[in-house]
């Protein structure tokens, strides 16, 4: 599970690996955050070699590498390491925030566990997270619900065979297609979202927070009816899905005269002192 992590507004990736139970987190990232250094990979490259000739080359081994999404939205082998192995590398960077860094190290750790122990608790912190940006109340439960329902598809994909990540990718473009006329990547070009960083739902009004959870609560109930096996009949299930919220889409359009699908994003509401999404 890939996730950002935020110290002192400073974004830092990582990565929980289920099967450790442990976070991994970008070591370039902590470094830029500690040092404050415009080149942090230039003062990592010198850290690694000024620990080698000091004989601290066990430190070094305990760096892992994983695939992490850079600005460009691209994803790249990145220095990764655990709590433990950061805990001591900290030691090698002289920073005022070391000690800070530390704590929000282990609060990390903490509350993963604690979500891992009652899932509410993940749920209520995502809450405010939204909060703290603006968002008002009444989108962020639609918001939440999106996520549940969303979460109960892919448990369904994942239970008939369907391959995650592309598999995942291509059926979620066909419901969206089907709800809206748009991929999620042409979606993001209508709310000139840029690349892969920003999560196009989170760019939503209400209306089409709800369009989406139609066309895919739909799927759900269509595979599970029809019992579809594998891709190309999940398939089948995702474009019927995504056809029901597309005629709904389209009915209400009638009515109103005014489309579902807006231009408006997130970070333009931002510049605005974050308003409530209309």
């Amino acid at each position: 599970m890939s996730n950002i992590k935020l110290f002192e507004s400073k974004k830092i990736r990582s990565v929980w690996n289920e099967e450790e139970q442990k976070w991994y987190f970008s070591v370039i990232d902590i470094i830029e955050v500690l040092t404050e250094s415009n080149r942090p990979r230039k003062y990592w490259s010198d850290l690694k070699k000024k620990l080698h000739n000091e004989g601290y080359d066990q430190l070094s081994e305990k760096i892992g590498q994983l695939k992490l999404e850079a600005d460009d939205g691209k994803k790249y082998m990145t220095d990764v390491a655990d709590t433990e192995t950061l805990m001591r590398l900290i030691q090698s960077i002289p920073s005022p925030k070391a000690e800070p860094f530390k704590r929000w190290l282990a609060q990390v750790g903490y509350e993963r566990l604690e979500e891992i122990e009652n899932p509410e608790i993940a749920s209520q912190r995502m809450r405010e997270i939204y909060k703290a940006k603006g968002y008002s109340d009444e989108w962020i439960e639609k918001r939440m619900r999106g996520i549940a329902v969303r979460d109960e598809l892919t448990e369904e994909w994942k239970k008939r065979g369907v391959k995650e990540k592309v598999e995942f990718a291509i059926l979620t473009s066909e419901i969206s297609k089907a709800t809206f006329g748009l991929t999620p990547t042409e979606y993001k070009v209508v709310k000139n979202l840029p690349g892969k960083g920003e999560n196009l739902r989170d760019h939503m009004n209400d209306l089409e927070l709800i369009f989406t959870m139609l066309g895919e609560a739909s799927t759900t109930e269509i595979a599970r009816k029809k019992d579809a096996r594998g891709f190309e009949q999940n398939k089948g299930a995702a474009q019927k899905g995504g056809k029901i919220a597309g005629d709904a889409r389209e009915a209400l359009e009638k009515q109103t005269g005014k489309e579902v699908v807006s231009k408006e994003n997130y970070l333009q509401l931002g510049e605005k002192k974050r308003r409530r999404l209309k």
